[in-house]
């Protein structure tokens, strides 16, 4: 997670582009950018956001 935003709302941001342009769920984005989806979670949750699966997108 080194490489990513440390903001919260820029990391939300970030991430829902990648979800959006490149990768078909959250898994996908995660092994490939080598992150763990928990922590990743996590993080965005500490911003008030969540993931749906179904629209593929934290909100």
């Amino acid at each position: 997670m080194d490489q990513l935003p440390k903001d919260v709302n820029m990391l939300f941001s970030f991430i829902n582009m990648k979800l959006r342009d490149s990768y078909s769920s959250l898994d996908a984005l995660c092994d490939d950018l080598n992150i763990d989806p928990k922590e990743l979670i996590e993080k965005l949750a500490s911003g008030g956001f969540e993931y749906n699966a179904e629209l593929n997108k934290f909100w």
